[in-house]
């Protein structure tokens, strides 16, 4: 029996001072293992030779599905069925954009200019309303 069987069966769960366990290493595979993969399995046309496939190379289904997608979008290298997108924006977007922003930002500015205007003149209103009201006091 191991220390650590040992230890858990006298009510311990912890391990020992001196052992420790290691994180795991997630695995890497290249893009030429990956291609490789790919071609066996379309090639596999009698039932469970998919799965024969996977077992034999310790993958899982969805490693497949992963790189049938990243196959999909060109980024396996090789023969991509789609050349890579840019991301990000034309400078012709951002420029519309920004122009969009700007008329925007100037309704909002005229919009404050006219509630200032007329909180001034309810304030220059009351203020003279107050000093009449006091005049007659």
């Amino acid at each position: 029996m191991t220390a650590e069987k040992q230890q858990y069966v006298n009510g311990m769960n912890a391990l020992a001072e001196t052992e420790y366990r290691e994180r795991p290493v997630r695995r890497k595979f290249s893009n030429e293992y990956k291609r490789r993969i790919l071609k066996e399995a379309a090639e596999c046309k009698g039932r469970g030779e998919v799965g024969s496939l996977l077992r034999r190379e310790g993958l899982y289904s969805s490693h497949l599905t992963d790189w049938r997608r990243q196959k999909a979008k060109g980024e396996l290298g090789g023969a991509s069925v789609k050349k890579k997108e840019r991301k990000g924006k034309s400078q012709a977007d951002e420029v519309a954009e920004l122009r969009r922003e700007n008329a925007k930002l100037a309704q909002q500015l005229e919009q404050a200019r006219y509630i200032i205007d007329a909180q001034k003149k309810l304030s220059m209103a009351l203020e003279q309303t107050l000093n009449e009201s006091e005049a007659k006091n």
